[in-house]
């Protein structure tokens, strides 16, 4: 199989092993709104180490777009198209794209498991900002919280209580799949065997 029709094999199943997982959703007594995923967003993680930022940038926007269709219904509460725009952008496009940068760490913490980490925190944490960013900007204006809290206030009590679970799950499962899958990881599996003079 070619190196392109394995990449668009396995970027198409790992997709849809990512959409799948996105539809099991649990929730706690502590989480405000939006809910916990197991580990949904892993496989795009795992697409950015195993092609590199370009392709999981690809994949995270493939990902983005699947997020939107499910959630569409969020985007219909805009009362205008600039409102509408703003939601998909934040929401859903730069959200869910910032998980294409996961792998940027590999070369520089030497340390797989640890840049694996690294790139989860990170990645996770400024689609965290966009969701912060949305509900301080669009929701509050559109559904102001009964609590009486400062948007930023709400909107990071909102976002976080279901994003910090969702990180700290995806982190742990990660690391625990890195050995039994590190040739997956890494993209061992990709790289042409060398020829040696006989």
């Amino acid at each position: 199989m070619s190196y392109n029709l394995k990449r668009l094999t396995e970027s198409a199943i790992l997709l849809a092993i990512a959409l799948v997982l996105s539809l099991f959703k649990f929730s706690g007594p502590w989480v405000l709104g939006g809910s916990i995923t197991f580990c949904s967003m892993l496989p795009v993680v795992i697409l950015a180490w195993r092609y590199g930022t370009g392709w999981g940038l690809l994949s995270a926007f493939a990902f983005s777009l699947m997020q939107l269709l499910l959630g569409l219904k969020n985007v219909q509460y805009a009362p205008n198209a600039i409102a509408a725009i703003a939601i998909i952008m934040l929401d859903y496009v730069l959200a869910y794209g910032m998980l294409g940068f996961a792998a940027v760490f590999r070369n520089v913490i030497k340390d797989h498991r640890w840049a694996i980490v690294t790139g989860i925190l990170v990645t996770f944490f400024a689609r965290f900002l966009f969701h912060f960013a949305s509900g301080v900007i669009i929701w509050e204006a559109l559904w102001p919280n009964g609590l009486g809290w400062a948007p930023p206030i709400w909107s990071l009590a909102y976002n976080a209580s279901y994003m910090v679970p969702e990180m700290l799950i995806t982190t742990i499962v990660a690391t625990l799949l890195f050995k039994p899958l590190q040739t997956l990881w890494l993209g061992d599996d990709l790289k042409k065997p060398t020829k040696h003079a006989a």
